[in-house]
């Protein structure tokens, strides 16, 4: 009888042990941290349809007012290695629950903003919830997940992910369209507000017992500022009005961050990123790799948009419409590319996703108008970025000590971060340095073969994902 009440009082319990210990249950999991992601990653990408709007509302030049998304990346790539090692260290759901809690409050206080300095205070706050939730969803679903399933499991949080990164533009239109620009804000307010419940339902309990490892605080710092520096040089030190000498002087101070991080960690009682983990070829590869498939994505997502506009000349809005070709991609391949990689080979899968990608790229620019064909291209990028994620993904997390699943989870995140940087640098490089080439008369064709670059990046991923596949004999 006592047996009984018990296990009753387990099963009413936070969180709903009789749920999630189901064969099913996993999905429950899987769902939230999909719902978390996708969250944070609408909120990186929505904000910039909303840019000309906040310029008007503060009465300030655009030079500032892309502050706005620029610290909201600042922020999500600074702390979101840290954050993973802390979640192995004190647990993952209350690191991922807080995260929903800090994201609501960011929003509310960015949807309140009296003007533009109180903003960017409220994105930091807001860009560090997300860092929160981005940090511990992989590692969430690898702990999660029999070796059977995580790969489509990982699928599913990596469409959720792309979705919201893709969706952003779009729904944000749609946002400041029928209300204020506040309202792209406050509408995270009761979304998170159902994510936490789901959270508190669902998310296992894996609190740490017996003594902890100390926490590496200095080398979380000086990462934290290893990346800050490196985004800001990617997204802002390559633009035309930047000074070559300012940027050469950041990417020096990145060197000697980076440096300084190595000797720190080679040193650190219990470091934030053991060396030995990101020497293994599946993870250093992996991370690369994963670094050149979003650069890929982010280069054709920034120089799309001004090709229908500016070459096309398409409206905004069809432009858009058009684009989501690319998500759309993403979100039929995705889930099934999980499932194929653990049924057949990680590598494979991932190597066939870059082969979908270089050949969207190059189609995009084989076919100059706006036709089925070049529709079809942007269909064939979004295919192959959501076919190789899932599989790197796995492939990364697979070889992971339970360990340093949390530090993991967080270091590919963040190269999701690093390739939307080189991304949108290479995009809007290599359309200035083929115009400055072909002339204004060749603005066209510039823009064409910043799809080449695209495809070479693609190629040089498929090069590295099958560079190690005969010595690693990682096929699984």
């Amino acid at each position: 009888m006592q047996q009984q009440a018990t296990l009753a009082r387990k099963e009413h319990r936070l969180p709903l042990e009789g749920v999630i210990q189901r064969p099913e249950g996993m999905w429950f999991i899987v769902g939230t941290v999909c719902f978390g992601a996708f969250m944070a990653a609408l909120d990186a990408s929505i904000i910039s349809i909303a840019l000309p709007k906040l310029e008007q509302a503060f009465h300030t030049m655009m030079n500032r007012i892309e502050w706005v998304s620029l610290i909201y990346l600042l922020a999500l790539a600074g702390c979101i290695v840290a954050f993973g090692r802390l979640s192995d260290l004190i647990g993952r759901r209350p690191m991922y629950t807080m995260g929903f809690g800090v994201f609501i409050i960011g929003s509310a206080l960015c949807g309140a903003s009296w003007n533009l300095s109180s903003l960017l205070a409220f994105r930091v706050v807001q860009g560090i919830g997300a860092s929160l939730l981005q940090a511990n969803s992989v590692s969430i679903i690898t702990a999660a997940a029999d070796a059977e399933r995580r790969g489509q499991a990982i699928g599913f949080q990596a469409l959720a992910q792309g979705l919201g990164l893709s969706l952003g533009p779009l729904v944000g239109g749609v946002l400041t369209h029928i209300a204020s620009w506040r309202l792209i804000f406050y509408i995270n307010v009761p979304v998170g507000i159902l994510g936490t419940i789901s959270a508190l339902l669902f998310l296992p309990r894996d609190r740490r017992e017996g003594p902890r490892p100390r926490f590496d605080l200095v080398g979380a710092l000086v990462l934290a500022f290893l990346l800050i520096v490196t985004m800001y040089v990617l997204k802002e030190g390559f633009r035309p009005e930047s000074r070559p000498t300012i940027t050469a002087m950041l990417l020096a101070v990145a060197v000697l961050a980076a440096a300084s991080f190595v000797a720190i960690e080679r040193r650190a009682e219990s470091p934030l990123v053991p060396i030995s983990y990101i020497r293994e070829p599946v993870i250093w590869l992996g991370n690369l790799t994963s670094i050149l498939s979003f650069s890929v994505m982010y280069a054709i997502t920034l120089v799309v948009p001004y090709w229908f506009v500016h070459v096309e000349g398409l409206s905004s809005a069809k432009a858009g419409l058009l684009l989501t070709a690319l998500p759309v991609g993403m979100a039929l391949c995705t889930p099934f590319a999980g499932r194929l990689a653990d049924r057949w080979s990680k590598v494979k899968v991932s190597a066939a996703g870059m082969v979908l990608a270089a050949m969207g790229s190059a189609s995009l620019f084989a076919f100059a108008r706006v036709t089925p064909a070049f529709l079809a291209g942007l269909f064939l990028v979004g295919c192959g970025i959501g076919t190789f994620t899932p599989a790197n993904n796995a492939r990364v997390m697979n070889a992971t000590p339970a360990a340093h699943l949390g530090v993991a989870g967080g270091i590919l995140n963040m190269s999701r971060s690093l390739g939307m940087g080189v991304g949108v640098t290479a995009g809007g490089v290599s359309v200035e340095l083929f115009t400055a080439a072909f002339g204004h008369h060749g603005v066209a064709l510039a823009y064409r073969c910043s799809f080449l670059v695209a495809a070479a990046l693609a190629l040089i991923a498929l090069g590295l994902t099958l560079l190690r596949q005969k010595q690693s004999r990682e096929a699984a």
